[in-house]
Parts: C-alpha cells; structure tokens; sequence
C-alpha cells in the first residue's frame, strides 16, 4: 500500500494502537505515520514529462484539496482531453495526493494518456474514520463535474482543456476501492451538467472478505493486516469486513449491474495479497453488468509495483495499459 511523509517523532510514550513499520496512534490521540515518501511541491515543468502541476482548494469544510496536472500537449493546443480523477492508495491512513511517488506517478500517466489529472487529497483515518474518504472523494467528482457548465470562472485547466464528455476514475491499492464506490454511487445519483462517467480503472484494489478466496490464508484470518486496518480507518462500519465498501461481492452487496460507467480495467498483480479479490470483483462485472470489462494482470510482481519502480519494463507495461484505456 503506498504512503505519506512519515510523521515526526514524537514525546508520547503510550501507544493505543500500532501497525509496525506503518501508523502508530498514541493514548493522547498523537498519530504518528511511519511510512512513506517526502511531500513535494508542484511544478511548473516537470524536467522528465513536461506535465505542469499546481495544487487547488475544492472545499475548506471540510478541508479537500488537489493536485491537477496538465500534460504537455495541452499547454499548446485547443483541443479538448479526458479528465482523470484519481485516488490515491495507502490503506485509508497513509499517502497524500502531495507525495514524491504520487507526483511521479501522475506525471506519468498524464503524459503517456494525454489527459488532464485531478489528484484528491482526501481526509485521511484515524483522525477521519471512514466513510469520510468516501464523502470527501465523492465531492470532488461533483466538483470536477460542475466545470462542464462554467464558462466564466471556475478551475481554468479544467475549464479550457478539458472534455467533460470523457471523464474517468482511477486509482490503485484503497484508491481502487475509491473507485469501485464512487462508480456505484455515481450509478445511482446525478452529477452537475447531467455528467456522465466513461470508464475507471482499478489498480490492486483493496479488496478482502471474512471467507478466504483462492491463495486466501485460511488460518489466522481474524488476524490478517487487511482486516485489521479495515476495522481500524473503518470501525463503525456496517457488516465489518463484508461490507460492500471493501468486500464489493459480498452475498449483500448491491449487484455491480448498476455501476455508473460504460467501461472498466481491473489490473492485478501476481504475486499481490489481493490478486484473487481483484479477479473475482472482475469476473462478477463481467457476469453481471452490461458494460465492457478487461483484466490485465502482471505476473510475478507485487502489489503496486509500478508505482514505486515506475523505470521497469513491467511498470512501463501497465502504464502503457491505461494509456490505451483513457481515451
């Protein structure tokens, strides 16, 4: 799972809670991140991409930004591009949409696909349990939405170069789970200007279940990392580990025929602890929803590899992948 800036130490002593070598939470309600890369700024000009940057203010109560990126070929010609907004991953608790590798890995998909990027700083658990990512996530997708109807004001980026007409979601690892539950919310609610989302792709998403499945561990599942985090970013919620947020094929899940867009990518990894969830989340859309699905699975790599060794050629497969998906 990815990661923000780690927190500086600090002088409190008593721990409430501790993920080792990732998020420890201290009695005082102190949270100390233990894992991640270096929040950097935007940039005018990346030296590798070309891809501009700058950061903007979608609401201050309660409090979301985000990074928007805008490639160079849009910089110099007229014609409109899809629009991207992405979540990032980082189990709920982790990551920034201000981070090294999140920067890098925007800069680089904006340039290999050719489309305008919209990043989410969303509010991060356990200072905001969930559903508040969700909320937060949803917002800017109304938000993004609501320039397909500003001719005046608004976000210029967005305003000028974008095509409102070829809006997608992405994101990898609890970016990805973003993802399926905003495609199912906007299926059942309207966004501004009668938007409508074309596609999403979904990068190892962070799916899991009370039942194992496939390589699942059977023993020790009470104890597994990604129930554990689940009932920690997420401790109120309905059915624990089986709800429909995290567990999308769950026997009372809503039926993943009323997702809200036309196309979908689910990419999974082989050597990845939810591998089997990402391809039974795409064999349950391809069985029970009328629009396109494809899987594209990377064998031999673990979770989320592109985004940390974006240099392989494995990584430059993946992102040649979405490339061919965001059109």
């Amino acid at each position: 799972m990815a990661s923000t800036t780690p927190t500086p130490p600090t002088t409190t002593t008593e721990i409430e809670i501790e993920f080792p070598n990732l998020i420890r939470v201290y009695k005082d309600g102190t949270v100390e991140r233990l894992y991640g890369s270096p929040i950097v700024p935007p940039s005018l000009h990346d030296s590798d991409t070309g891809v501009s940057s700058k950061d903007i203010v979608i609401s201050d109560h309660p409090s979301v930004s985000a990074r928007l990126y805008l490639p160079k070929s849009a910089q110099s010609e007229a014609r409109k591009i899809p629009i991207l907004v992405y979540f990032h991953g980082g189990a709920f608790c982790l990551e920034s949409a201000f981070s090294f590798i999140g920067q890098r890995y925007l800069n680089l998909i904006a340039s290999e696909a050719n489309v305008i990027a919209v990043s989410v700083e969303y509010r991060l658990a356990p200072e905001h349990h969930l559903p508040a990512a969700f909320e937060d996530c949803w917002e800017s997708l109304k938000w993004v939405s609501s320039h397909s109807a500003i001719t005046n004001a608004g976000e210029p980026w967005l305003a000028n170069h974008g095509d409102f007409n070829r809006i997608y979601l992405g994101g990898d690892s609890a970016g990805g789970t973003i993802v399926h539950n905003i495609a199912m919310r906007s299926g059942a609610e309207d966004l501004p200007g009668g938007v409508k989302l074309v596609g999403a792709f979904l990068s190892c998403p962070y799916f899991w279940g009370s039942k194992p499945i496939g390589s699942e561990p059977k023993e020790g599942r009470g104890e597994s990392l990604p129930l554990l985090l689940w009932n920690f970013v997420y401790p109120s919620a309905p059915g624990g580990i089986d709800n429909p947020a995290i567990n999308p094929t769950a026997d009372e899940a809503p039926s993943l025929a009323s997702m809200g867009c036309s196309k979908l990518l689910v990419c999974a990894c082989g050597r990845d602890q939810f591998r089997d969830r990402g391809v039974l989340y795409y064999e349950a859309a391809k069985s029970g929803w009328k629009g396109k699905v494809e899987l594209f699975e990377v064998e031999g790599e673990e979770h989320c590899f592109h985004i940390l060794n974006p240099e392989t050629d494995n990584a430059k497969k993946v992102f040649n992948r979405l490339a061919s998906f965001l059109v």
